[in-house]
């Protein structure tokens, strides 16, 4: 698997940004995502991974949203086993390479490398949302809003109106609580 944090794609694509699929997964359902940026106009897969739906208990309101976010990007939706849909789809289309975005995601590393092990992936970076190292539940996004939107808000020395402030938290330019 080709990471690449400390380089950038340019606009002009080489040919093996040419002959790319764009692997889109629920951590990066964007408009903006990096990897459809890299390559624009490459054909793009969404995958509904059914063992994780049914691992995570997912409700059909959230399928709902998923799909809906889905309907405002150029990807083809398929469901089943992820690294299985993206290689048939990789291989029906004549890809070379697969791109995608990072995700903290723990199936990410495995699904990444059953693909690179066929053909080769390529995670295009994206600006963090931010800076944390430590553990983070992704299960819900409320227990991962209370520890995230400490080191949300005011990153990058950005002025944080008191207004703008999520309730009963406030932060310092670094990112850090005030008080």
């Amino acid at each position: 698997m080709t990471d690449h944090r400390d380089e950038t794609i340019g606009a002009a694509p080489d040919e093996a940004i040419r002959n790319a699929i764009v692997w889109v997964h629920g951590d990066c359902l964007r408009p903006g995502n990096p990897a459809l940026a890299a390559a624009p106009g490459a054909p793009a897969i969404f995958v509904f991974d059914d063992a994780l739906l049914d691992d995570y208990g997912t409700t059909l309101k959230r399928l709902v949203f998923l799909y809906e976010c889905l309907l405002e990007l150029p990807v083809t939706i398929r469901r089943g086993d992820v690294a299985e849909q993206v290689l048939a789809f990789a291989h029906g289309h004549g890809a070379e390479r697969i791109l995608t975005t990072p995700s903290p995601a723990p199936r990410f590393l495995e699904i990444g490398r059953r693909l690179d092990a066929e053909i080769p992936l390529t995670v295009v970076p994206e600006i963090p949302f931010l800076a944390y190292d430590g553990h983070l539940d992704l299960r819900r996004f409320s227990r991962y809003w209370k520890v995230a939107q400490r080191y949300a808000y005011g990153q990058a020395g950005l002025p944080l109106d008191e207004d703008e402030a999520p309730s009963r938290a406030r932060v310092d330019g670094r990112g850090g609580p005030v008080g």
